[in-house]
């Protein structure tokens, strides 16, 4: 029995879905039905089916248009067909006036669905978030719970092939974690005890007990639900600006059809019949449907491919902005590199062995949490070379480390605090040279003098470098801005290929750039991580954050991408200046038609008929032409 209620809300909620097409449809038959008993003298009874096709037909229509009326207390094109559908039935055009109000509510239902499909994208992420979890608690059996009623602090237990279904921590096991639907990244991503999962997100092999962190409101998933929404009732100023116009084009349509139903017969001489007819068919033809449905399809339509992708827009205005950016400017750490430090370069003293000094010094520094410190444990770990747990040791803040082992005291860390001069000199002044390389080198010194150096190196992206190169390709000035010195900065942006850079950069002064860069751009974008470039961000024309699905990426920028890859940015550039492209054509196209039919109207060359089915047919082109931006 509930399986057959769920059955009939299902077909409810379809009906509900498409009740504008199904009424347009039933009026079409209507209008065949009715065409048939007019040839075959039944008129009466033609003119009460051609009232139904009316009323069934355009009865969404009628009704938006004059709710929308009275609430804007603004005319809108709604009217205009309403008036002259019932014009052409007043002078007996009957046929023609239900074919104008079923192709009218054919064009209304598929605007509809462009809507609709826009919205179903955020329809089918919501429907990815589970409903209910296995709840741990102490030693008894998980028992499946409504999501709606957990804690934060709470340990869930997740089976293989489950969606995750709250924001949390892995508390025990591993698995790979498919990722696709917050970061649009199809590769799954292996994550271990300690590791941030996010709802909606899958568990696809391992057993994993996750600890809930945050509020099932404040789920990244639910964040980015809500921003995308929140994007699509956001109008551009292209729309904006069209939906004035409507106001004001309606009421001088309306004028010139009330001066048409007098002068041409005074000045041209036309019969009151033609002079009449005309004017219906101007009322038809000077319709703006298809100028209006020109924007917003194609705008919801590219913010709905976007979020398919991974990539955030909080509105078509920032659609707008990408495709006429101009320069881009870019943090380092994170978007063009890695963002952690790897060991590139090693070198012991001749009379060591290189595996044994390695162990001593990464048993030293695993006892940091210096991301210096950390790539060196690292390093260690990937070469398989056993570390010592345990050491004493001290930290000198600023300067290094030191420790003792075995009654050998060594020390870690810049050149200054082992010695200058002998780190200068050590292995025929390598340090000189790869400080050159824009690489950070540390020290290990022992009670004969320096033993070791390491070189680490912030990588960077390979996908960066082939997003900088695409990004040139569309005309788009690359400009990195870092707080490192400038041998550093130098290498990095010559590995990565951008324009030019801005060496040792603080946060404040990065605005100071960005305001430089407008004076002489105009349009200039912003990449950074979100927290440390939230003015930067700001100022830019379009902020663009780069956050891996942080909270504070989703609340500080203009766009988010929920990936570190900058390649998304030529996506998203690429997206907008197509949206622009389609937008164009459906505007010149529209207005062109229109035009066309209205100066053929006054020449006496177009009917009734095929004015309907050009006006109408345009609107139904500029639509399909929109929903292009769906397909990647």
């Amino acid at each position: 029995m509930k399986h057959s209620n769920r059955e009939n809300d299902f077909l409810i909620e379809k009906v509900k879905e498409h009740g504008e097409l199904i009424a347009a449809i039933v009026s079409g038959f209507i209008i065949l039905f009715a065409w048939r008993m007019e040839s075959t003298g039944l008129n009466t009874a033609s003119v009460i089916a051609y009232l139904t096709a009316f009323v069934v037909g355009g009865y969404a229509k009628a009704k938006e248009g004059i709710l929308d009326t009275i609430e804007n207390k603004n005319l809108n094109v709604e009217l205009l067909m309403i008036l002259a559908a019932i014009g052409s039935a007043i002078i007996g055009y009957w046929t023609e006036g239900a074919i104008l109000i079923f192709i009218f509510a054919l064009s209304g239902a598929l605007e509809t669905y462009a809507m609709n499909k826009s919205h179903r994208e955020i329809s089918s992420l919501m429907n990815l978030q589970p409903e209910e979890a296995w709840l741990v608690r102490g030693g008894f059996e998980p028992i499946k719970v409504a999501v709606s009623t957990l804690d934060v602090g709470d340990h869930l237990l997740i089976k293989p092939g489950e969606r995750i279904p709250v924001d949390g921590q892995i508390f025990k096991g591993t698995s790979s974690i498919d990722e696709s639907a917050i970061s649009g990244e199809s590769m799954p991503v292996t994550k271990e005890m300690g590791e941030a999962v996010y709802a909606g997100t899958v568990n696809l092999n391992g057993t994993l007990t996750v600890k809930m962190t945050k509020p099932n409101s404040e789920s990244l998933f639910q964040k980015i639900i809500t921003l995308v929404q929140s994007a699509q009732s956001e109008k551009s100023p292209s729309q904006q600006f069209i939906e004035r116009f409507e106001g004001t084009y309606v009421k001088f349509v309306l004028l010139t059809v009330l001066l048409m139903l007098f002068l041409p017969h005074y000045l041209l001489g036309w019969d009151w019949t033609t002079t009449f007819y005309r004017a219906m068919v101007l009322l038809v033809v000077a319709s703006p449907c298809a100028l209006v449905a020109s924007i917003m399809p194609a705008t919801l339509a590219a913010i709905s491919n976007g979020a398919r992708n991974g990539i955030l827009f909080k509105g078509g205005v920032h659609l707008e902005h990408l495709s006429v950016l101009k320069l881009l400017a870019v943090d380092k750490t994170g978007t063009l590199t890695v963002g952690t430090p790897i060991v590139t370069d090693v070198i012991v003293r001749e009379s060591l062995n290189q595996r044994e000094t390695l162990a001593i010094l990464a048993s030293i520094e695993s006892q940091s949490n210096h991301p210096l410190a950390q790539a060196i444990a690292k390093y260690a770990k990937e070469n398989d070379i056993q570390t010592t747990q345990g050491i004493e040791i001290e930290d000198v803040p600023g300067w290094g480390l030191q420790a003792s082992i075995q009654n050998v005291t060594y020390l870690v860390g810049k050149p200054d605090f082992v010695g200058k001069e002998e780190a200068a000199k050590f292995a025929n002044r390598a340090a000189e040279k790869l400080a050159e390389e824009g690489k950070t080198v540390i020290f290990l010194r022992d009670t004969e003098g320096i033993a070791a150096l390491v070189a680490l190196k912030d990588t960077v992206r390979d996908e960066a470098k082939q997003a900088v190169k695409l990004l040139k390709e569309l005309g788009i000035h690359v400009a990195m801005l870092t707080g490192d010195n400038d041998k550093t900065a130098k290498t990095i942006a010559a590995e990565a290929g951008v324009n030019e850079y801005i060496a040792e950069c603080l946060p404040e002064t990065k605005v100071n750039h960005i305001k430089e860069y407008l004076n002489n751009y105009k349009n200039v974008g912003m990449v950074g991580d979100g927290i440390n470039d939230a003015p930067a961000l700001a100022t830019a024309t379009v902020g663009i954050a780069m956050g891996g699905g942080t909270d504070v990426a989703l609340e500080t920028a203009d766009v988010v991408l929920m990936k570190n890859d900058l390649s998304k940015i030529a996506y998203a550039v690429s997206l907008s200046k197509k949206m622009q492209r389609i937008v164009k054509q459906n505007i010149i196209f529209s207005i062109a038609v229109i035009a066309l039919l209205i100066i053929s109207n006054f020449l006496q060359a177009v009917d009734l008929p095929f004015g309907v089915i050009g006006h109408e047919g345009s609107t139904i082109l500029v639509i399909l032409n929109g929903l292009r931006m769906l397909k990647s």
